[in-house]
C-alpha cells in the first residue's frame, strides 16, 4: 500500500454490506505485500488490522500459495500463486498492443518518453512505455504505480471520473507532497481537475519529480468510456514556452488514431 495516501486505509467505515471483511482484509494484505516483504507486525500496523486477524489471514494465504514466509528474515512476501493469478489478467493487453506502435512513433516524433496508464483507486499504473531516443530522458517501467494526483497522466484519469466517484475516492485522504509543486490538498486538486476538464488535457510541472514535465489526456473506447490515458514526458530544459500546446497537438493526433482502432 502506497504511503502517498496517508489517510487511506483498507478498512473504511461505511463500506457496502456486501463486502466480506475477511476477504477484503486478505486482499489488502496481498496489495501491501506487492510493495515488498513485511513482518507480521508491520502488516498489522500499516493496515491497522488486529494482529490476531493478520496472523490467521496470513496463515491462510501461505497455505494457498498466495504468500510465502522466510524464517531467516521472519518476513512475508508474495507467493507463486499470486503471480499465476496475475498472469490471467489480460484487460490491458489489447489497448497496450494497439497503442505501442503509435507510442513508439510519437516518441520518435517528439523525442520524448510516451507512457500509457490506467487508474487503480488513486494510483495510475503504467501498462506500456515508449522511451525517448535521447540520452537524457524520463526512465520508467511497466507496472510502476504512482499517486495519480501527482502526475499528469493520473490527473487526466481522475478528471475522467464522475463527480460522485471522485469524491468517494478522495474522502478522508491526505495528499502527500513530493515537491513544492505537488497539489497542496484535495480542494486544490479538485480545482485543477475542473481546469483539466475544460481544456481537455492535464499537465505535470515537476509535481512528482523535479526536472520533469508532462502533458497527458485520456483515451476512450467504442462506447465512449475512458479506458486509459497517454502522456508525453520531457526534462524541463527541453520544454520551451510552447512545449505543452505543441506536444498536446501531437499527442491528440495519436490518440485520435488509437481511438479509431478501438472503435473497429
Amino acid at each position: 500500500m502506497s504511503d502517498a495516501l496517508s489517510g487511506a486505509t483498507a478498512d473504511k467505515a461505511g463500506e457496502a454490506q456486501s463486502v466480506v471483511k475477511s476477504a477484503d482484509r486478505a486482499l489488502a494484505i496481498l496489495e501491501l505485500l506487492a510493495t515488498g516483504r513485511r513482518r507480521l507486525t508491520d502488516v498489522a500496523e500499516l493496515l491497522r488490522f488486529p494482529l490476531s486477524s493478520v496472523h490467521g489471514l496470513m496463515a491462510t494465504l501461505v497455505h494457498r500459495g498466495f504468500a510465502e514466509y522466510d524464517p531467516a528474515s521472519r518476513t512475508y512476501g508474495l507467493g507463486l500463486k499470486a503471480w499465476t493469478v496475475g498472469q490471467g489478467y489480460h484487460g490491458h493487453r489489447d489497448i497496450a498492443g494497439l497503442a505501442l506502435p503509435l507510442m513508439e512513433q510519437l516518441a520518435q516524433d517528439t523525442g520524448e518518453t510516451v507512457q500509457l496508464a490506467q487508474l487503480d483507486g488513486l494510483e495510475n499504473v503504467y501498462i506500456a512505455i515508449a522511451e525517448s531516443p535521447q540520452p537524457m530522458k524520463l526512465v520508467s517501467a511497466v507496472g510502476v504505480r504512482l499517486p495519480a494526483y501527482a502526475t499528469g497522466i493520473g490527473k487526466a484519469l481522475l478528471a475522467g471520473l464522475a463527480d460522485d466517484e471522485l469524491g468517494d475516492r478522495l474522502e478522508g485522504v491526505t495528499l502527500r507532497r513530493f515537491t513544492d509543486h505537488t497539489v497542496a490538498g484535495v480542494e486544490e486538486l479538485l480545482a485543477e481537475i475542473e481546469q483539466i476538464r475544460r481544456v481537455g488535457y492535464a499537465t505535470d510541472d515537476q509535481e512528482y519529480v523535479i526536472g520533469c514535465r508532462c502533458v497527458a489526456t485520456t483515451i476512450r473506447n467504442h462506447a465512449g468510456q475512458i479506458v486509459a490515458a497517454m502522456s508525453v514526458s520531457a526534462p524541463t530544459p527541453r520544454c520551451g514556452p510552447d512545449w505543452t500546446e505543441t506536444t498536446f497537438a501531437q499527442l491528440s493526433a495519436v490518440i485520435e488514431k488509437l481511438e479509431a482502432q478501438l472503435r473497429r
